[in-house]
């Protein structure tokens, strides 16, 4: 029997199909290896229930409890009267906290990795007798900051509270647990600002990788019978489009930057390719060339076949999977500054970096008017730097209580 290790997360971390739950799932079968993993996470998409007999093969224990959007939205409220961040509460369930009180108990668990911010709020009570790993990401209470910025009246004013009550409990959540850990160095240090010295030394690093095998230009991908896509010229973007951050991006592309590009070059697509997209992502579908999928069964064929991907994330923490993906793909790549925040020594060749339209229409049909381009040097990158075996090596430190100065990352 291995040591038996408390695995908390926000959302069911399966299938790997949007940002954290890429994360998560293979920091899941990451630490199977070395821990008897009981699991607990929220299911806040019922499409996504089918998957719990999944998560199951790698854990010795599980809850999956089903996290309805609306009852949390009108739960959150409850924050406003109480000076606590609405995160808190959206994801306050005391189901959870008794299956994780139940679970430390009756396996006498000493060690626990939560990830995400709101997440921590059940092992708290417990800091006395469990050694405990925080995985924020990212600093989420800047994300609502960003989001304030963009925003006017009664929402700018709820966001920019959000900023600052999330930031108090970020805080306070590094100073209750063992250590707290970022996905790049410049979230590391940006959040270390925020803090009292002695805590800084609890803030470490721990990186994403990918996994370049399944995201490669040669993966046996099949074709939806509904996109021929390999006899179209198309552009592409990845991401849940339930996610604000990611209809941010494609709505300021489709109107500062679109338009430009369906000039120069009419017969072209722009593929938006991601799950949930709400009203104002579906209206893009009525602009010439821009198809809105929805939900796919898998996203790696828009790659395969797409002359170029994009990135223009303007609200943005933290490296940015999209871009992986698409890099580990061979794909070229137009992104924001903000997308690429935190990444170091990329290659160029096929890598471009901008915020102005004209700039970016310009690299994108240049190279939808060209033959297919293989960024090879971009892929060979992605395998050099970024398995995820390597970048969570530094996790079993951080888990069996290595003081983290003595631990490589």
């Amino acid at each position: 029997m291995k040591e038996p290790l408390l695995y908390l997360c926000h959302r069911i971390p399966f299938p790997p199909n949007k940002g954290d739950k890429i994360t998560t799932f293979n920091v899941l079968k990451y630490l199977q290896q070395h821990y008897d993993i009981h699991l607990g996470c929220f299911v806040d998409d019922a499409f996504d229930t089918r998957y719990q007999e999944d998560v199951a093969q790698y854990c010795v224990s599980s809850q999956c409890i089903p996290l309805s959007r609306a009852y949390s939205k009108l739960k959150g409220l409850t924050a406003l009267l109480k000076g606590e961040p609405i995160t808190l509460p959206f994801y306050a369930r005391h189901s959870m906290q008794q299956w994780v009180d139940t679970t430390i108990a009756q396996y006498n668990i000493r060690k626990a990795f939560v990830y995400s911010g709101c997440m921590a709020q059940y092992v708290i009570p417990h800091t006395e007798h469990l050694h405990t790993v925080m995985h924020f990401a990212d600093i989420d209470s800047d994300k609502w900051r960003q989001y304030a910025l963009k925003s006017k009246g009664i929402m700018k004013a709820i966001y920019q509270r959000e900023h600052k009550t999330l930031e108090e409990y970020e805080i306070a959540v590094a100073n209750a647990l063992d250590v707290s850990c970022f996905v790049t160095q410049t979230e590391t240090d940006a959040f270390k600002a925020l803090l009292e010295p002695v805590i800084q030394e609890k803030v470490m690093p721990l990186e994403n990788g990918l996994d370049s095998e399944y995201f490669s230009p040669t993966a046996d991908t099949t074709l939806g019978e509904d996109y021929p896509l390999d006899q179209e010229n198309f552009i592409v973007f990845t991401g849940a489009m339930d996610y604000w951050a990611n209809a941010d991006a494609v709505t300021w592309f489709t109107e500062h930057v679109w338009p430009k590009i369906i000039t120069a070059a009419p017969d072209t697509k722009l593929y938006l390719v991601g799950s949930s997209p709400g009203p104002e992502v579906q209206a893009l579908a009525q602009q010439p060339g821009v198809i809105v999928t929805g939900r796919v069964e898998d996203v790696r064929p828009y790659l395969q076949y797409a002359k170029a991907a994009i990135a223009p994330m303007q609200i943005a923490r933290g490296v940015q999977n999209k871009l992986l993906e698409a890099m580990a793909m061979a794909k070229p790549i137009i992104v924001s500054p903000l997308t690429i925040e935190g990444m170091e020594a990329y290659p160029t060749e096929h890598l471009a970096v901008a915020n102005d339209p004209d700039v970016i229409a310009q690299w994108l049909v240049d190279k939808l008017q060209a033959p297919p381009v293989i960024a090879h040097t971009s892929r060979l990158w992605i395998e050099q730097h970024y398995s995820w075996e390597a970048k969570l090596k530094p996790l079993l430190g951080y888990l069996n209580d290595t003081p983290v100065n003595e631990v490589t990352v």
